[in-house]
């Protein structure tokens, strides 16, 4: 389950550099992909806990996780539609070096000398990237950044709800908010599509982005977490970047230049001198 879940996470940003350049625009792509992956989310939980109800005082993590899902599927779209997705994918990689520094920053670890020693290695490796990149997009490249940054964010401020509620509850409950904003942002691309040609590989490639990286992963992941435990999937979501950049060169035709193999290979250093210097967690019940 876990590596199934890496595979259809890692191939979501080759799907949707695809999708992008083939006449779907960012914002109607991803207020569309939302809006079904919610209507999915939300049946799937009602059928499984019959309620959404969510504590008045978890509210604002609620609004917050939300926020950040909002402004993560802006970034992402955008630096997908403006750069590689090899670029992108091996941009995500610093994924695991934010959401350290977003947990020190509120004061849930206290991170060592490795970790920041980690953080630096990988800063640099994204320099690297971008500035090595094919896309030659330094504006597309932060944004990336930022999509790694968000999602960050988004996982450290749900762990505490993780405490109290399924994790089906909470992204069904945070993806509907978080959708609400992105639906007002994204009206005038959404008046602005046509349809009318796409071809029966765009549709697959829509049902998929929705089905798959939205949908089943959290199924998947949130399921084996309960089996193996946390620690062993994170290291199984480590190897997200990495397949990602696999499936760009192979799918999409991409080329890596060396300053994006030196770039990828410092983000990769940087990700297992993280992993080795956090500390065992045991993980906390759903009440």
């Amino acid at each position: 389950m876990l590596l199934g879940t890496v595979v259809l996470w890692s191939l979501n940003t080759t799907v949707s550099r695809y999708l992008l350049t083939h006449d779907l625009k960012p914002l109607a792509y991803a207020t569309t992909r939302y809006f079904a992956a919610t209507v999915l989310f939300a049946g799937f939980t009602w059928q499984r806990e019959h309620s959404f109800r969510i504590r008045l005082s978890d509210g604002k993590l609620v609004a917050i996780a939300a926020m950040l899902i909002f402004v993560n599927q802006l970034c992402f779209v955008s630096a997908v539609h403006r750069t590689t997705a090899s670029t992108v994918s091996l941009i995500f990689g610093t994924t695991p070096i934010f959401a350290g520094i977003g947990a020190s920053l509120v004061g849930l670890e206290r991170p060592g000398r490795m970790f920041w020693m980690a953080a630096g290695v990988s800063f640099v490796g994204v320099g690297f990237v971008a500035g090595g990149g094919v896309s030659h997009d330094l504006f597309g490249d932060a944004l990336a950044v930022c999509t790694a940054a968000t999602w960050a964010g988004y996982s450290v401020t749900i762990a505490p709800l993780m405490r109290r509620y399924s994790p089906f509850r909470i992204s069904s409950v945070v993806l509907a908010c978080g959708w609400v904003p992105l639906a007002i942002v994204s009206i005038p691309q959404l008046l602005d599509q046509g349809i009318g040609s796409f071809g029966p590989l765009m549709w697959i490639a829509f049902a998929y982005a929705v089905i798959g990286p939205l949908f089943l992963t959290n199924i998947l992941w949130f399921t084996a977490i309960r089996q193996v435990g946390p620690s062993r999937a994170t290291l199984f979501a480590n190897l997200q970047p990495f397949v990602g950049v696999f499936f760009a060169l192979v799918l999409l035709s991409e080329k890596l230049t060396r300053w994006e193999v030196i770039g990828g290979t410092a983000i990769a250093a940087a990700i297992i001198l993280e992993r080795v210097c956090r500390e065992p967690r045991v993980a906390q019940p759903v009440e």
